[in-house]
């Protein structure tokens, strides 16, 4: 491997012009095909073969009509009056005729049509039926529909909810903020805006490359809307953080005195090889998404890792090609003095990463309070996390200033908070009669219920052998009563479906929150063994031993416990929200924990890799075990945490975008960054290696002889291992 990548380092060095020309025309070529197709279309959250997902695909076959999205525009008159007194009649049919004119929309009901007015008739529903489906509507007419509640008469208030403002995260100004921040970082960390600018360039051309390739065959896959924003922000993360790990090493091989193409090779050649194992670690993680068997995910942790893959990519070929262009210009101000001076810039770069050396000595001599009180702080944190409430999110928890938002509180308000979660009972039998017969059964059953308000009179196909049921909850689409509501609404249903042999089944938003949750629930337990396992494997081979991978992995429980419990005491408990911008605390989204796992897991592995094998190869050279923790930790310290507070810089611009289900998945990735990187990988790591002693690297012999030998400590790399390479004449090891 070692060698192969050298090869590649010095190949692209050499015919730098080519290979960043052949990339750029990659590049421009996707962005033509991609200008060519247009924007590729999203769609929402289905779980194939659960209750919910086969009822929904049922009503929309037996009832064509209403398979658009479907909105309602809330109605609240003002205060001593009613929507159904005569002097009201005017308004009302003034917003119903508003919505109708709304492009897309083919059918809206006024609430004295569909009788949907509160007790008290100061709140009315104004049904609007859109003729295609939230995913297919255009940002026009979900703007359209949402201004609906800008016109509203003096003392009315009029809000549009619903399935139309199911739009697609936007991604702008708040995600470049975290690019310059990165960008500053790489600055303070090269003490060069060349090298700086050529890493950022770099990983942005990767990040190009990857969104422009998924944007295409996004028309020929189905993706859901937050897609491509993950894509993006594990992109942009890793894309840097890998051409900075290169860049580091090819500015310290300069400074040893190599030449620039032997430096480049030897850089892309052990630097490089730790890329490309962590970027498995990480594309492993998010591929191995598809064994939950959920199609959203699989598409999502294959579109993430293949940007990832692309991240690789450029950064073991047009990396190379840039830092032939960067020349000397690659190294900060005092590094190139110190070289017309004729003095060696290795000194002066170990005097700099001096504060590594002395927190991996701290670490080494103080292991057993660093352990203790690493663990002892992660393990608090971790607590909220076993009161972890998962559902599909609601509007409760959108933007206080959004339409959306203004109209579930105005439900809630009127007609109570179960109204904004009604749940569809699916009657569906072979004849009229039976259909009749269970409908009536269902009703009743339905009724009996505790958390029941309510079951509203159904709608019939026009065979007569469909017919739909409201039922209206007590508590909120989120509520745990709720949960509890629809998996006793099946027990009961499935007794009246057995005694009259037609099918009944329960959806709604809540019905498929449902469906989610247990079914990830029970694919969580594979998908850990999958990943964790392949992952464990994939450091045995690359560490040549046993405990490192086991550490590695107990390390990441620490990271991920830590990382949930924060997250569920901001965004489901509520505390310090405002910091992070959240209107209203609610329920993570059912999906967060299982991706959480997948993506932290990979980016660990980058930072175990990253110190490890410096650690791995300092050993292999000759240090003491003691020396090679010390070592590692003192070369890699620099750019662990460089490469951390980039991360997290990219994923906490993503905190600030509204949409709460990005916004928690920005914070808990960045949170998983910095306790991974600064905590686990930085002080639980060398305290643990400097226990263990050589006992880390132990491995029974008869498994050394099976394995490949990947030589990531870069030994085939001695000059008189790499034929044809001119390399000095004493070269000192890589430090």
């Amino acid at each position: 491997m070692a060698t192969l990548l050298f090869r590649i380092g010095r190949f692209a060095f050499a015919r730098r012009g080519l290979v960043a020309s052949a990339w750029l025309v990659l590049l421009a070529v996707l962005a033509g095909v991609l200008l060519t197709l247009g924007a590729a279309p999203t769609s929402s959250v289905t779980i194939p073969g659960t209750e919910s997902q086969r009822a929904l695909e049922a009503l929309a076959k037996e009832f064509p009509q209403a398979s658009g999205a479907s909105g309602t525009v809330v109605v609240r008159a003002p205060q001593g009056q009613t929507v159904v007194a005569p002097a009201s009649k005017p308004v009302l049919d003034g917003i119903v005729a508003r919505a109708a004119k709304v492009p897309g929309v083919v059918a809206a009901l006024s609430p004295l049509q569909t009788k949907a007015i509160s007790q008290d008739g100061r709140y009315g529903l104004v049904t609007v039926q859109f003729a295609k489906t939230a995913d297919e509507l255009t940002a026009d007419q979900r703007s359209a529909y949402e201004a609906l509640g800008t016109a509203a008469p003096a003392g009315w208030s009029v809000a549009a909810g619903g399935e139309p403002l199911l739009a697609t995260p936007e991604i702008g100004s708040t995600e470049g903020i975290g690019v310059l921040v990165a960008l500053v970082v790489l600055v303070l960390t090269f003490g060069s805006l060349v090298a700086a600018g050529m890493t950022m360039v770099n990983a942005l051309v990767g990040v190009g490359v990857g969104m422009v390739g998924l944007l295409i065959v996004g028309h020929a896959a189905v993706l859901s809307s937050v897609t491509p924003v993950l894509a993006l922000m594990l992109g942009l993360a890793v894309g840097i953080d890998y051409s900075l790990f290169i860049t580091s090493r090819y500015r310290h091989n300069l400074a040893l005195g190599l030449d620039r193409q032997e430096a480049v090779g030897r850089a892309v050649g052990t630097a490089g090889t730790a890329v490309v194992f962590a970027g498995l670690t990480v594309f492993i993680a998010l591929a191995g998404l598809s064994v939950v068997g959920i199609p959203f995910l699989t598409a999502m942790g294959l579109a993430a890792a293949g940007t990832v893959l692309v991240a690789v990519l450029v950064a073991v070929t047009l990396l190379p090609a840039l830092l032939g262009f960067a020349g000397d210009r690659v190294l900060s101000r005092p590094q190139r003095q110190a070289e017309r001076e004729g003095g060696s810039g290795a000194n002066l770069d170990e005097q700099v990463g001096n504060r590594g050396f002395a927190w991996g000595r701290f670490t080494v001599r103080h292991r057993v309070p660093v352990l203790l009180a690493g663990i002892v702080v992660l393990g608090a944190v971790a607590l909220p996390a076993a009161d972890m409430r998962l559902a599909l999110p609601d509007d409760g928890t959108a933007p206080a200033s959004s339409s959306k938002r203004a109209a579930y509180d105005l439900v809630a308000e009127g007609f109570g908070a179960g109204f904004n979660g009604r749940l569809v009972m699916v009657v569906h039998g072979a004849t009229p009669q039976q259909v009749q017969q269970a409908t009536a059964g269902a009703a009743k059953a339905g009724t009996g219920l505790r958390d029941v308000l309510a079951v509203a009179p159904g709608q019939t196909s026009a065979d007569g052998r469909t017919t739909l049921l409201a039922v209206i909850p007590r508590s909120g689409p989120t509520a745990d009563a709720t949960f509890d509501l629809v998996r006793d609404l099946r027990t009961a249903l499935a007794q009246t479906s057995s005694a009259t042999g037609a099918e009944i089944s329960v959806t709604g938003v809540t019905a498929v929150g449902v469906d989610v949750s247990d079914k990830l629930a029970a694919a969580l337990p594979v998908y850990l063994l999958v990943v964790v396992g392949l992952g464990f494997v994939l450091l045995m081979l690359m560490f040549r031993s046993l405990l490192v991978p086991l550490k590695a992995t107990l390390g990441f429980l620490l990271t991920i416990g830590a990382a949930f419990g924060a997250t569920v005491a901001i965004f489901q408990w509520g505390w310090l929200r405002s910091v992070v911008g959240l209107d209203t605390a609610g329920p993570l989204v059912s999906f967060l924990p299982i991706l959480l796992i997948g993506i932290l897991f990979g980016l660990a592995m980058d930072y175990e890799v990253f110190l490890v094998s410096r650690m791995r190869e300092d050993f292999v050279h000759g240090e003491t075990s003691r020396e090679a923790v010390v070592s590692g930790v003192g070369h890699g310290a620099r750019v662990v945490v460089a490469a951390a507070l980039i991360m997290m810089s990219v994923f906490a611009g993503f905190v600030l975008v509204e949409d709460p289900i990005i916004k928690s998945m920005g914070f808990a990735l960045a949170l998983g960054v910095a306790v991974d990187a600064f905590v686990v990988r930085l002080s639980l790591v060398p305290a643990a290696m400097s226990f263990l002693g050589d006992r880390a690297w132990w491995l029974p012999r008869w498994l050394d002889r099976a394995m490949p030998n990947v030589d990531i400590e870069g030994e085939s790399l001695r000059p008189s291992s790499v034929a044809g390479s001119p390399a000095p004449a004493e070269v000192p090891p890589a430090r």
